[in-house]
């Protein structure tokens, strides 16, 4: 039985930071950063069912086109990252009145949509982005036991050397179906995504402070072959890890909005979400 203090159920029976119970979300669920994107995407559906708020975590779950569908918002980050697959995964797979888990497991379709930007010039603003594989430079996994197979490591290894950290990055791949379902007959770019702990120096960004690593962007980008890094953010590694983790399919949607190398940002960024929100929309109906 899990202890009542490390799994915290409301009074309401619903998930302490989510709020939420479990018949209030659908198996397929979109997530985004921003709180203010989850009407963004909800605005296209036929009926809302339910609407949850707490802190960061908004939750929309209604129809699109017959598909139940929910909508949850994150925050940025892959501590947020955390406390959303694990109290979801505890909303499907955990019986509230036992608090013993469940001998039938149920696997969630999860579908990030994000901004992001891009480290190649090759990869211009506006483009729509799959993440095929993603390095996490943040150090969620040193919490958990991540198996990593030997190419992992061996990327991992070369990261961390090339970004003179004194971690070890974890690499995490996209669930395969959802990459195939997302990409197949599309313009959308396969990419290898970097998590960073941050938006200003873990990302090479220098206004005031000076990032420890100098020329950081150059050292990471193009150092791997065959695993060039195409695009950075803050929490598609933890997805990846947590989903392998917990055994839900997970991949993550990007569009670029900034080019790192070429220095452009978008001039409609509002525009290039949308773009990815219907895209992500028409594909999720047929799940």
């Amino acid at each position: 039985m899990i202890p009542s203090s490390e799994l915290i159920i409301n009074p309401d029976n619903s998930i302490y930071h989510l709020n939420l119970q479990s018949h209030q979300i659908a198996d397929t669920i979109i997530t985004v950063g921003d709180p203010e994107r989850v009407p963004s995407v909800s605005k296209f559906f036929d009926k809302i069912e339910f609407k949850i708020h707490k802190r960061e975590f908004i939750t929309h779950t209604g129809l699109h086109k017959g598909k139940r569908i929910s909508v949850i918002s994150t925050g940025m980050g892959t501590d947020n990252i955390e406390v959303l697959m694990t109290e979801l995964d505890a909303l499907v797979n955990v019986d509230f009145k036992t608090r013993k888990i469940k001998e039938n497991l149920t696997s969630l379709n999860i579908i990030r949509v994000g901004t992001s930007g891009s480290l190649q010039e090759s990869i211009p603003v506006g483009t729509l982005l799959a993440s095929q594989n993603a390095v996490g430079m943040d150090t969620l996994m040193q919490f958990y036991r991540l198996e990593q197979s030997q190419k992992e490591q061996e990327i991992s290894e070369q990261i961390k050397q090339n970004a003179q950290v004194g971690f070890n990055p974890y690499v995490v791949s996209a669930d395969e179906s959802l990459l195939h379902h997302f990409t197949e007959n599309s313009n959308i770019v396969k990419g290898n995504t970097l998590t960073c702990p941050g938006f200003y120096a873990p990302q090479g960004r220098e206004v005031r402070l000076k990032p420890q690593t100098d020329n950081y962007l150059e050292k990471i980008r193009n150092k791997i072959t065959d695993f060039p890094l195409t695009n950075m953010e803050m929490e598609t590694a933890g997805y990846y890890a947590l989903s392998r983790l917990l055994g839900h399919k997970m991949l993550s949607l990007n569009a670029i909005l900034a080019n790192r190398i070429t220095h452009q940002f978008s001039e409609n960024p509002q525009r290039e979400v949308d773009n990815l929100i219907e895209y992500t929309l028409n594909k999720v109906v047929s799940l």
